[in-house]
């Protein structure tokens, strides 16, 4: 169980930015990833000893989000504009490389939940499709189809279709 105390430690920062891409909301985001630590630690016999520990844990806290989304939220407006999901992604982000734009985010927002969820867990927790799959509860197969799903209404959301180069220009690189 030293990998579960360790992700724990470790992985806070990147659940919190994983359940705000989901919820949308950092307190939230914040609730949820603290109640996903608890059970799974209560829960942490649980893990097979063949098990990887990270969608495992991913599995809680995506769990937990989903619950969040079903019972507390539809109650009240989800949205918090004093919490910018860009901002968040900086916040413990340590590497440039999932630096957001405001019309990556308004695309990953206008995506329905189930969609969004395998697109954050693929490209933001970096999970393999095996992974995503047991942090979701589904087949492979159904991970596979919602993440073409996901790019395909991302390719075609308007706000990145827009800020997407122009094949037909004729910019010379040099």
């Amino acid at each position: 169980m030293d990998d579960l105390a360790q992700w724990l430690e470790e992985g806070y920062p990147q659940s919190v930015r994983t359940a705000y891409l989901i919820l949308g909301n950092r307190a939230d985001a914040e609730d949820a990833v603290q109640e996903a630590f608890l059970r799974a630690w209560k829960f942490r016999d649980a893990i097979a000893k063949e098990t990887s520990v990270r969608p495992w844990l991913y599995r809680v806290v995506v769990n937990t989000c989903n619950s969040k989304l079903r019972q507390e939220i539809p109650r009240r407006e989800r949205h918090d504009p004093e919490h910018d999901l860009d901002a968040t992604l900086a916040d413990n982000d340590t590497t440039d490389r999932f630096a957001a734009t405001s019309d990556v985010t308004r695309a990953l927002k206008d995506l329905p939940v189930h969609l969004r969820v395998v697109v954050v867990l693929r490209y933001y927790a970096e999970l393999n499709e095996r992974e995503i799959a047991i942090a979701i509860g589904r087949k492979p197969g159904t991970v596979k189809s919602r993440l073409h799903e996901a790019r395909r209404r991302l390719a075609d959301h308007p706000a990145l279709r827009d800020s997407a180069p122009d094949p037909n220009s004729e910019e010379v690189s040099g």
